[in-house]
């Protein structure tokens, strides 16, 4: 009898423990940009699930991706470390660092069932850093980025029995359709078993311009004409043609918003609202390319009030829509000026996991748990962000001040951009002229935050 005590008493321990951490489900579009929803005041694109998710939670204001381009944020989100100090620090198909945990396997030891549906891009099905290999128990998707540029592929990479496969796809399979699906089927089988963390890493609205009828057929009016103006066709290339680029794009961003609106659902369906975070979130900036122009983002205001879009360093390649909803724990309808990067994540989700951290290990995050309950929250003392295409680009936050350097790799030393965000959020006075002491002084956090990478490092010569 004491025996059957017993172990119905650590059963029902365990249940507790299990209960106390909250499943997490991140979200994450792929070249969405900040404007392009409506708690960033969209206007054109209906988002009412995503409207939704920031009435019922946290919307920030100030949250940065990890980078402007997809493999480095993506690093910089899993590594808890800025692109000064991340080993990927641009696109390619270079595997994590297997010598430092990121945060799923710190989830996993936890206690966590761990998924991740849509885009890994972050090491090749034989280097050392797969979905199976760092803390993930089921995944489908793409393991190579460029295989993620096509929406109605022919096969998937998927863990089957502990193994790293190949699965065929049913010929016209919208794919993030089917990352759906699968995430759906993730919460069912897990609601009420150990916590879960989901990443979703969606492949939309990057291009290719394309997606499910159901979604694209509302863009039209009924004689077949787009709803947008001066739609451009594009012939196509590396990416799918399209006729109607305003119309796919604003499908696309219409289709995030219906995944959004049916996980919220399943979860409310299967009463873990309660102890569920579920954050929304884009990786950089939104995209000029497969058709989509700089005309586009003007008319979608895609970059709200920001300058630049995605490869870009000013504000519109790297600030974010960034919205949490933790029913119970966040505020509704709140909002939050907490200046974070997506490197917090890695602190943020291992605090509210429970897990302490060594303060010996090599992140640049801090847990932003204290602004989603309202309190005190410890600041950065500096954002970092670095990208070696178009002649290598620095960029550093401190306080209200911003410095921007271009071309980097012709001129480690070449003067500096110096934006104030307080009084010029969209960087049109150059202000490093009017302040040459503040200059300096943004100049020498530039130089000395980063550490040297051997893959992805400034050239420091000359372009011939």
């Amino acid at each position: 009898m004491r025996l059957l005590f017993s172990i119905l008493m650590l059963f029902f321990l365990g249940v507790i423990q299990a209960q106390d951490k909250p499943n997490i489900i991140f979200i994450l579009a792929d070249d969405m940009g900040i404007g392009d929803v409506s708690p960033y005041r969209q206007k054109t694109i209906q988002t009412p699930n995503i409207q939704k998710l920031s009435d019922e939670g946290m919307t920030f204001s100030d949250f940065y991706a990890g980078s402007t381009v997809c493999a480095p944020s993506r690093a910089s989100m899993l590594t808890g470390q800025h692109t000064g100090h991340t080993k990927v620090r641009g696109n390619g198909e270079y595997p994590l660092d297997d010598k430092k945990q990121i945060f799923p396997e710190i989830l996993k030891k936890a206690g966590y069932q761990n998924a991740i549906f849509g885009k890994w891009g972050m090491g090749l099905k034989n280097s050392p850093s797969t979905p199976l290999s760092r803390g993930f128990d089921a995944f489908a998707g793409f393991l190579h980025h460029i295989d993620a540029h096509f929406q109605t592929p022919d096969s998937l990479d998927v863990i089957s029995q502990g193994r790293l496969e190949r699965m065929a796809l049913q010929q016209g399979t919208y794919v993030n359709d089917y990352f759906l699906n699968q995430t759906l089927d993730f919460i069912d089988k897990n609601a009420n078993k150990s916590p879960f963390f989901i990443y979703l890493s969606l492949t939309v609205p990057h291009a290719e311009l394309s997606v499910a009828d159901i979604h694209y057929e509302k863009q039209f009016d009924s004689n077949g004409t787009s709803i947008h103006p001066n739609e451009k066709a594009f012939k196509g290339g590396h990416y799918g043609a399209q006729e109607f680029p305003k119309a796919a794009y604003a499908a696309m961003v219409s289709s995030i918003d219906y995944y959004v609106g049916q996980i919220l659902q399943k979860v409310a369906d299967k009463n873990i609202d309660d102890n569920t975070i579920i954050i929304f979130s884009s990786d950089n900036g939104t995209h000029v390319e497969g058709g989509r122009t700089a005309q586009d983002v003007a008319y979608f205001q895609s970059s709200g009030e920001y300058r630049g879009v995605k490869r870009d360093l000013y504000e519109g390649g790297i600030r974010v829509p960034f919205i949490v909803r933790w029913k119970g724990h966040v505020a509704p309808n709140s909002q939050s000026n907490f200046r974070g990067g997506f490197w917090d994540l890695y602190p943020t989700f291992s605090e509210v996991a429970g897990v302490s951290l060594s303060k010996n290990d090599p992140l640049d995050g801090i847990s932003f748990k204290n602004a989603l309950l309202g309190k005190r929250q410890k600041k950065h003392k500096y954002l970092y962000w670095e990208f070696h295409e178009f002649g290598g680009k620095q960029a550093l936050i401190k306080g209200n001040w911003k410095a921007i350097r271009l071309n980097v790799s012709q001129d480690p030393k070449g003067k500096i951009e110096l934006y104030n965000l307080k009084d010029d959020v969209s960087e049109t006075r150059n202000l490093a002229d009017k302040y040459p002491c503040k200059a300096r002084k943004m100049t020498k956090y530039l130089d000395g935050v980063r550490t040297r990478s051997e893959i992805f490092n400034f050239t420091f010569k000359k372009n011939k």
